[in-house]
């Protein structure tokens, strides 16, 4: 049987005829929820301009893309309603100003972290795909972590932040690896040794609760599931849905691994650097050796694929996968499409949702 995936995704608001944030968040998504016919999830975020959607688990990728397309069509008319648009990029493009939400949580987020929750106005898609225990999950962690550059790669969505080009394709990773609890982690023996991790890093200060534990990869707190959370959000709806069956199939593969080479955590930063600096433009890291050999980008995703394939094939994921594939190579990512726009304004119009 094929394990649940489910995905968040957050997103800016925008106002309609103009480059220029919109700090609507909360209504937007109260609006969304309320409308909905269903069992539908919409939240805010960290700050007033952005808002949140999540799907419902399911092990069918027909049904997660179309609620994906189904969500954000109704969030783009609860944005609507307010006088606002939708935009999906991983950092915002121009100029900005960025309140903070109000609730105690993220009151106390700001004054502990100061500048770095000030200027953090990101983006991102977090895959959850389900695991039978703690035990497993850090396992197939270790696994992932040499893989997760790729889905970095695929997703970039953020070559511009705030009204500058940043030279990257997906900056998002930058401004986010400067919470303290971010980034890749060393092995954890079990999951008991990741739980008392946990604990210690917010008994440290580094992280507020549960919820600030910003691994690339984590368990997640409140479901059984491990959650990526190396993507940008995507433009298209059609490319999270492909990226979550690879994330799916990458939980599936190392949950069956009994021997897994370990990449030292420099290489494995040095990876994520390269994919977010030029995402699938040039070469990345080849995860199937240890010595930071380079090879051009599509050939490493062609690894990955090859690496996940059987259980790609099993959940009859292969074909809708490939097709997924073929189509980001043929029109880019949504950090592509927002660099071929040339300016950061028109950057916002390149990524705004229909």
């Amino acid at each position: 049987m094929s394990r649940s995936v489910g995905v968040e995704e957050e997103f800016l608001l925008f106002r309609p005829d103009e480059p220029q944030l919109a700090d609507i968040g909360e209504t937007v998504a109260h609006d969304a929820d309320r409308r909905s016919d269903d069992d539908a999830q919409f939240e805010r975020e960290l700050k007033q301009a952005q808002v949140e959607l999540a799907t419902a688990p399911t092990d069918d990728l027909s049904a997660l893309a179309d609620e994906l397309r189904k969500r954000r069509t109704e969030i783009v008319a609860a944005a609507a309603r307010r006088q606002a648009r939708v935009v999906a990029s991983g950092t915002c493009p121009v100029a900005y100003r960025a309140p903070t939400s109000d609730s105690p949580r993220y009151r106390d987020m700001a004054e502990r972290f100061a500048a770095i929750e000030r200027r953090q106005l990101t983006c991102a898609m977090h895959v959850h795909v389900s695991i039978d225990s703690d035990d497993e999950g850090v396992a197939v962690l270790a696994g992932l972590a040499p893989w997760l550059p790729v889905l970095t790669a695929l997703s970039a969505n953020s070559p511009f932040d705030d009204g500058r080009d940043t030279g990257h394709l997906a900056y998002r990773r930058v401004l986010w690896n400067r919470w303290p609890s971010a980034g890749p982690v060393n092995a954890f023996a079990d999951g008991a040794e990741y739980r008392a991790t946990v604990e210690a890093l917010i008994a440290s200060g580094a992280a507020r609760d549960r919820g600030m534990i910003y691994f690339d990869a984590r368990l997640s707190d409140r479901y059984p599931t491990i959650e990526i959370r190396v993507c940008d959000v995507c433009a298209d709806a059609a490319d999270a849905a492909t990226i979550a069956a690879l994330c799916r199939a990458l939980v599936t593969v190392e949950a069956d691994r009994r021997h897994r080479p370990e990449l030292r955590l420099e290489l494995v930063r040095a990876a994520h650097w390269r994919a977010a600096r030029w995402g699938l433009t040039d070469q990345l890291v080849d995860p199937r050796g240890t010595d930071g050999r380079l090879a051009a980008a599509w050939d490493v995703v062609a690894a990955l694929l090859d690496h996940v394939r059987p259980a790609l094939d099993a959940a009859g994921d292969l074909a809708a996968v490939q097709d997924g594939l073929r189509s980001i190579r043929e029109r880019g990512t949504g950090g592509e499409r927002q660099r071929a726009a040339a300016d950061p304004a028109r950057a916002v119009d390149a990524v705004t949702l229909a």
